[in-house]
């Protein structure tokens, strides 16, 4: 066994656990305002462990998710003075200026693409909130494209249920190795 595939078999007994749900719910939450690991790496994982439990993961990782993103925006609207520094150490003061820019020409469009995408959502619900944009549109947009992310994610596995663990069970160690060699080749082509 592999050193991917020891981790694959892992993570598929942690997202059986009594309390993964919970521990979704929180990760969801937190990656909305603070965290730096997307929930996906739960929800996927779960329901593909439970496909039948698939659209209820999607749904509590889309409500949680939105609801943190309200924390980041009210933490953005009366908080930014004392979170910009850990933005800047975090280097994402450029993501921020970008979601600034973005904010100004598209609006409610920003929020929703940065809900749907890999883009940093915490980097936009804190820049919403700093710049002012209306709660209704932010809330509207962040169930949207969060809804739209997390039930695809969680449809896909439900879709691939037990054949799909098993696929990526025999797989996941040339897959893991392979996302390092690409990712390195990335850093170093990019440096």
């Amino acid at each position: 066994m592999g050193l991917f595939s020891a981790l694959y078999k892992r993570v598929m007994q942690w997202s059986r656990h009594q309390y993964a749900t919970y521990w979704l719910a929180l990760v969801s939450f937190t990656e909305s305002s603070c965290f730096l690991i997307p929930p996906d790496v739960m929800l996927a994982p779960m329901s593909l462990a439970k496909p039948h439990k698939a659209w209820f993961y999607a749904g509590l990782t889309t409500l949680a998710s939105v609801l943190g993103g309200l924390l980041g925006y009210f933490i953005g609207a009366y908080a930014f003075q004392f979170i910009e520094p850990w933005l800047v150490s975090l280097n994402y003061m450029h993501a921020y200026h970008t979601a600034e820019t973005w904010f100004q020409q598209w609006g409610f469009w920003a929020i929703f693409l940065a809900g749907f995408t890999p883009i940093p959502y915490k980097i936009f619900t804190i820049a919403s909130g700093a710049l002012g944009m209306a709660l209704i549109p932010f809330v509207i947009g962040s169930t949207i494209g969060r809804g739209m992310r997390f039930f695809l994610v969680a449809g896909l596995m439900r879709w691939g249920g037990e054949r799909l663990e098993a696929k990526l069970h025999a797989w996941v160690d040339r897959i893991g190795w392979l996302t390092i060699i690409l990712a390195t080749l990335g850093y170093i082509l990019l440096r």
